[in-house]
């Protein structure tokens, strides 16, 4: 781990390659694991908020859930999550054909709506927990991302320059400006190599 603008980062981020492949994958993130999306007090606002644009994208299960218990529920450490359908699939899914994609997602890649997703969706596989007060940027590695690792390695693209802008949205600009002159100096010492 190293520090950098009061977080402590990973190697992980600089040294994994990353790229999401939806067409390999099917967007199994959206549908697999056993809590929802880790979600904060504003963003279950803008959730709710998004309900009217994406309502006739969720499945009647989803709309069902939501109408009697919200889009959130605490998990098993007490934090909040997107509400989830029979353990697995978040809510807000929506499938399209084969994949499952994120409805809101979806509507502010259309022009729908402003907010584009909860940041810890964006930021996967990049997941934040708290260390004494100091927030940790780690990697997560899950089998079912593996073509995106793959996918990731040959256009030799690693998770801090693909979470660019999801990055840049949680921390700023300053931080990831820092972070790439990190992962420069790193390449520098041939620890990237």
């Amino acid at each position: 781990m190293i520090e950098i603008l009061n977080t402590l980062v990973s190697l992980d981020l600089f040294k994994v390659f990353f790229c999401c492949d939806i067409e390999q994958c099917q967007g199994m993130c959206c549908v697999e694991g056993d809590a929802g999306a880790p979600v904060n007090m504003e963003e279950v606002g803008e959730l709710e908020d998004a309900l009217d644009v994406v309502w006739d994208d969720l499945s009647p299960q989803a709309q069902r859930l939501i109408d009697q218990e919200g889009v959130v529920y605490p998990d098993k450490d007490g934090e909040l999550v997107t509400q989830i359908i029979e353990g697995k699939d978040c809510v807000f899914v929506k499938h399209s054909g084969e994949c499952a994609l994120c409805a809101i997602d979806s509507a502010y890649r259309e022009g729908k709506l402003k907010w584009q997703k909860p940041i810890s969706c964006a930021l996967y596989p990049v997941r934040l927990s708290n260390i004494g007060g100091v927030t940790a940027v780690n990697v997560h590695k899950w089998s079912i991302c593996e073509p995106a690792r793959e996918l990731g390695k040959k256009l030799q693209l690693p998770v801090y320059q693909f979470l660019k802008e999801p990055l840049i949205r949680r921390f700023g600009q300053a931080w990831w400006d820092e972070c790439d002159l990190v992962a420069k100096e790193l390449k520098k010492t041939g620890y990237l190599d």
